[in-house]
């Protein structure tokens, strides 16, 4: 998730175009989205992405065209309480976090990613994310949609990778270290 420096990933009225991203940047969550197996969403980022499987005006470059392919063809679970339906390779989450989690990882080799403020929320406390990964763009906008949840327990991270790009983003991906792990 795009999130600003003091921890937000929408400002204070909902907005976030200052996460649009730069062709480098945009080239780098290509790469991403590519070594994908699924991609859970709430109902707010699955309609912001739906834009991408339903105007073709944004396939006006090389590099939009191929992010288009490859985000249509993503295997995509959705969150909603207000959907009726879906359109392209997604289907409406009919489990638990914690089943669609499950299921989203038996059915894939790769990984499986989850966006959505309230989604990935609901996922960090029930424990079942073992990777952030921050794009933290250089702005303060005081208030919003935090990108983190409150939670009870500290969640111990590694910093296993950085990126930084000429936009002045910072890529962050951080790996949960669990008791297991050592």
């Amino acid at each position: 998730m795009g999130v600003s420096v003091d921890g937000f990933i929408a400002d204070r009225e909902g907005g976030f175009g200052w996460t649009v991203p730069d062709e480098e940047l945009f080239g780098f969550h290509l790469a991403r989205v590519r070594e994908l197996g699924c991609h859970l969403c709430g109902r707010r980022l699955y309609e912001t992405m739906c834009v991408w499987e339903t105007d073709p005006s944004l396939r006006d470059t090389e590099l939009h065209s191929a992010f288009a392919d490859v985000w249509c063809a993503l295997s995509k679970v959705v969150f909603s309480r207000t959907l009726d339906s879906v359109r392209g390779n997604a289907r409406l989450a009919e489990g638990s976090v914690a089943e669609e989690v499950a299921a989203a990882l038996a059915a894939t080799d790769k990984d499986v990613e989850i966006g959505g403020a309230g989604l990935a929320s609901a996922a960090i406390k029930l424990g079942l994310v073992d990777e952030l990964r921050i794009f933290r763009h250089p702005i303060v906008v005081g208030g919003g949609t935090p990108f983190l949840p409150p939670v009870t327990e500290d969640i111990p991270l590694e910093l296993i990778e950085t990126t930084t790009f000429g936009s002045q983003v910072i890529y962050e991906r951080y790996r949960r270290i669990r008791a297991d792990n050592h």
